[in-house]
């Protein structure tokens, strides 16, 4: 039986420091609303320029947002002097990315000391605050210890 995973050190302050370099989540207007162990919440408004034809949110976008909220959900578990790497992820796309604003949330299923899966789900807002599950993600996340270069 394998024992619990724990945060290490100042776990919210490495997720957020971390998210703050990540240009990809300043680009698309990300911003980091929840950090727990284990749970990573991200939101994002409605934005023209990040639609596809049909002006719904682009599927593209929808995947990097799961993929950062399982990457930093993942990340919250890892040791302090860790790294966080995608190495797989699958996305389900349920309806269209239609709504005034976005949540993305990943959570740990999975913990371990090299490879995590995390699961997320992307919902769309409506103007009323009602909710629709747009998107889920499995991602399987590595723990980077050691490698010139990589930070968090």
């Amino acid at each position: 039986m394998m024992a619990e995973i724990r945060p290490d050190g100042d776990f919210e302050q490495r997720v957020r420091d971390s998210f703050s370099r990540q240009k990809a989540m300043e680009t698309i207007g990300a911003r980091l609303t929840a950090v727990t162990p284990g749970i990573v919440e991200i939101e994002m408004d409605y934005a023209e320029g990040l639609t596809q034809q049909h002006g719904f949110l682009h599927a593209g976008v929808i995947s990097i947002a799961l993929d950062s909220a399982c990457g930093y959900a993942a990340y919250s578990l890892m040791p302090v002097d860790a790294a966080v790497l995608t190495i797989e992820f699958k996305v389900n796309l349920l309806a269209p990315g239609k709504g005034e604003r976005f949540l993305f949330r990943g959570e740990v299923t999975k913990p371990g000391r090299t490879i995590i899966v995390a699961d997320g789900r992307g919902y769309g807002y409506d103007a009323d605050g009602n909710a629709k599950l747009v998107a889920t993600m499995t991602a399987t996340i590595m723990v980077v210890s050691g490698r010139e270069g990589l930070k968090g």
